[in-house]
């Protein structure tokens, strides 16, 4: 099972680098369904696998111009707090057993999961809206942007993604980044959302490091294999595609927790 887990960081690396976003849709559930890691500590971990991923592929980004820091820095900011204070206090705080009835427990870490499947169909179904719609909207006032960081943030906290698959709809539809942009400078904000609650994490979990720097290392190759791949597919087909992705993922998570 180790072989495939690690088959899987590679994949977790090259998504990272053909959509800035979606690594923590597979990182998650590799970590939870073929490693049997506990999700609360999965979710700690998948910050850190993501994070250091996409600290890699953001340096590359940069090299070929495709990082917008300005709105990168406007995003960054709001969401690194949403997510520190997210996995340093309420991650610790919420009880083991959410909601109890009859028969039926509804647990922490099923409702982290549950929760991860719901926002990734919603995100994507805002994402496939959009493209359908080929929107003229203006763009968002600073005020909406930091609020809506902000909850980003918290969201990321709580199911321990690196937010690639909200933070990139909300750079296209918001900041109306070019989608190729956009994923460089989502992942520039991926790296810094997710180091910053990794750190929020460190002090209160017991970190096994030589697995995490292991498959992180393996995921890393994979981001330079996917933003080579990344230079040859159309920007329509790459909106759509990443979209599709996340519906599929939210789907497997959602099947696999109700059943």
């Amino acid at each position: 099972m180790e072989i495939i887990a690690y088959i899987g960081a590679v994949c977790i690396g090259i998504i990272l680098g053909l959509t800035g976003g979606g690594g923590s849709l597979l990182t998650v559930p590799i970590l939870v369904y073929i490693l049997h890691i506990n999700p609360i500590i999965a979710t700690a971990y998948s910050l850190f696998i993501v994070g250091s991923t996409s600290m890699v592929g953001a340096f590359q980004s940069y090299r070929n111009g495709l990082v917008d820091f300005n709105n990168g820095i406007l995003f960054a900011i709001p969401s690194f707090i949403g997510v520190y204070l997210t996995r340093r206090f309420i991650i610790p705080t919420l009880p083991d057993i959410i909601f109890s009835l009859e028969s039926y427990i509804l647990t922490k870490e099923t409702f982290l999961m549950l929760l991860f499947a719901i926002i990734m169909f919603f995100s994507a179904f805002a994402m496939l809206k959009k493209t359908n719609e080929n929107s003229k909207e203006k763009k968002a006032t600073i005020g909406v942007l930091i609020f809506q960081t902000f909850f980003i943030g918290i969201v990321i906290g709580l199911v321990g993604a690196g937010g690639g698959f909200l933070i990139i709809p909300s750079l296209v539809i918001f900041a109306k980044l070019p989608m190729k942009k956009a994923i460089g400078t989502s992942l520039f904000i991926i790296a810094i959302n997710s180091s910053i609650g990794f750190i929020g994490d460190v002090q209160n979990h017991t970190i096994d490091w030589f697995f995490l720097f292991s498959f992180a290392s393996v995921s890393i190759i994979g981001i330079f294999i996917g933003i080579y791949l990344n230079k040859f597919i159309n920007e329509k087909h790459l909106k759509k595609g990443f979209t599709y992705f996340v519906f599929l993922m939210a789907t497997v998570i959602l099947v696999k927790e109700l059943l």
